[in-house]
């Protein structure tokens, strides 16, 4: 919650800024730089963002193949004694350690 207000400050601050400048300082061409910056920011922030769509589907789709051949189960038994010490009120063989590893792979591999 906090970071939409610190991205709507943002947005505002500049929207005053742009408008003070251009009102009374009689810079028009900062709107015009301005505005054609605010553009070319999001098509850019499009471009990736689909492109990282594609990347997650891919690495989504490995990891449901390896939870349905078993894989994520055979080394979530393997990994089991770590996460034992780092989270000893979790009990033996509990389905959440299967979703912990693959949060912990998905950040290894920089998916988050």
């Amino acid at each position: 919650m906090a970071l939409s207000y610190i991205w709507s400050a943002f947005f505002v601050i500049g929207t005053i800024v742009v408008a003070i400048k251009a009102l009374f300082f009689g810079d028009i061409e900062l709107v015009d730089s301005s505005m054609t910056a605010l553009f070319e920011s999001t098509k850019i922030s499009v471009e990736i963002a689909l492109g990282l769509i594609g990347i997650m589907a891919l690495f989504l789709g490995f990891m449901k193949i390896g939870e349905n051949a078993g894989a994520i189960n055979f080394i979530s038994r393997l990994v089991n004694p770590f996460f034992r010490v780092l989270f000893p009120d979790i009990p033996k063989n509990h389905p959440v350690v299967g979703t912990m590893m693959m949060n912990f792979s998905a950040n290894f591999l920089g998916l988050d």
